[in-house]
């Protein structure tokens, strides 16, 4: 972990990471179907545009505007041959709103799916996955980043090479992963699996939790699990845990994808994250620097409070599933060398 990583975990019980950079790209003339990495050259000045809205609002920490600069996303726009040029201008699009801010704010390198199915269940090398990834990566850390961010991701597979990838160049590594109302991710894997998953690869993640998925109330019945299994094993040991949520629900209104969260409901949602063992929160799809800004007060305002059950969540958030579980986390294919926006 880094030392500026470590130092204001040292500082803060809580970090807050930051929103929905898709949200904030459409609200700035985005329009569907065009690529976000694009916009790093394009229009560098909208994207730090949008990271200055969620460092306005609080966030500590923040997430460049790459999350599907990879090789394999970048060839559905024939871009495939840029990867070290768009995320490095991502990288410095969001140093220059950290820079700004007055007071220390990190920049993670976000690095999403390829959009491909690996191996054994689909017919991408993870071998291949693992060089798109660390491509990816060297520009991110070439381009000035604190520390690497893996996100959104499904698969054992394919987590295992991003992490790997990540962990070539010295930077603390941070992984999430998106589970459904099956308490699952899109490929099967559970929160406990996922959680010893993480803890066993070598490095293991700085830090490993949840994000994007169906709402913060499913992202916080997984975040029991995560919890729980922490408890279980030995104090301090295991990566810190994070919670990116979506802001709320999506809904399709008048031409136009909305999301129910409020800003009342994503700061019930920090406080329950926070009580439930996340030391970094923040929003997905749809959260904006007001849901943020909203989330920061009830952080900085609110005692901590007990560990919360599904009852309390439901009261506050809305029904979740029951999250699925595994009496045993599978470890990780040992393989050697040979990716939507939020």
């Amino acid at each position: 972990m880094s030392e500026r990583l470590k130092a204001l975990l040292a500082e803060r019980p809580v970090l807050l990471a930051d929103g929905g950079m898709g949200t904030g790209l459409f609200r700035r003339g985005l329009e569907t179907g065009d690529n976000p990495e694009l916009w790093n050259v394009d229009h560098p000045e909208r994207v730090t545009d949008v990271h200055r809205e969620f460092v306005a609002a609080g966030s500590d920490l923040i997430l460049t505007n790459s999350f599907g600069g990879n090789a394999f996303r970048l060839k559905l726009h024939g871009a495939e041959g840029r990867v070290r040029e768009l995320n490095m201008a991502a990288a410095r699009a969001a140093r220059a709103a950290a820079t700004e801010a007055g007071r220390p704010v990190l920049v993670a390198g976000s690095i999403g799916p390829t959009g491909e199915i690996l191996a054994p269940v689909g017919t991408l090398d993870p071998a291949e996955a693992e060089a798109a990834f660390e491509a990816q990566a060297a520009a991110l850390a070439e381009g000035g980043v604190d520390l690497l961010w893996v996100e959104t991701m499904s698969s054992a597979e394919e987590l295992t090479a991003a992490i790997r990838a990540a962990s070539s160049f010295g930077l603390p590594v941070c992984a999430t992963m998106s589970f459904d109302t099956n308490g699952r991710t899109m490929m099967g894997l559970t929160p406990d699996a996922a959680l010893g998953l993480a803890r066993s690869l070598d490095p293991a993640p700085a830090g490993f939790g949840a994000n994007c998925g169906i709402g913060p109330a499913q992202l916080l019945a997984t975040l029991l699990g995560f919890a729980r299994l922490e408890r279980q094993g030995e104090a301090g040991s295991g990566p810190v845990i994070i919670a990116k949520g979506n802001c709320g629900i999506p809904e399709y209104r008048d031409g136009a994808i909305h999301y129910t969260g409020t800003e009342a409901i994503m700061a019930d949602y920090a406080i329950l994250a926070r009580d439930a063992g996340a030391r970094i929160i923040g929003g997905c799809c749809g959260t904006s620097g007001t849901h943020l800004a909203a989330m920061r007060k009830a952080l900085d305002t609110v005692e901590p409070g007990p560990v919360p059950d599904v009852a309390r969540i439901e009261l506050l958030l809305g029904p979740v599933a029951a999250p699925a579980t595994d009496p045993v986390a599978p470890p990780p294919r040992e393989r050697r060398r040979s990716r939507p926006a939020s």
